[in-house]
């Protein structure tokens, strides 16, 4: 048994999917280096188990943690890579659909 956390590289989530994207599928990955990690994943999961209200709160939680701190702006090469990939799913599910 590993001493690693859950979700890490050496102790992968059982729905870990890394090793069972397509070779042309895009992903995105978010590091717990992220400060607003946690927040974001357990946002995805309220969204995903259809709990609107506790989403909206964690919504408000994160839009109050990025208030707190001066976002890098819109134009900055990272974000643009960020809109690339979300371009880039959005195109890979319509060519992809089951």
């Amino acid at each position: 048994m590993s001493n690693a956390p859950i979700g890490s590289k050496s102790n992968p989530s059982e729905f870990d999917v890394i090793s069972k994207l397509g070779d042309d599928e895009p992903y995105f990955v978010i590091r717990a280096h992220d400060p607003l990690s946690s927040a974001l994943v357990e946002l995805h999961a309220y969204i995903g188990a259809g709990q609107s209200g506790a989403a909206h709160n964690k919504l408000a939680e994160i839009m109050a943690l990025t208030s707190a701190r001066a976002p890098r702006p819109a134009s900055s090469p990272k974000y643009r890579e960020t809109f690339a990939i979300s371009l880039a799913m959005e195109q890979w599910r319509a060519n992809h659909q089951e």
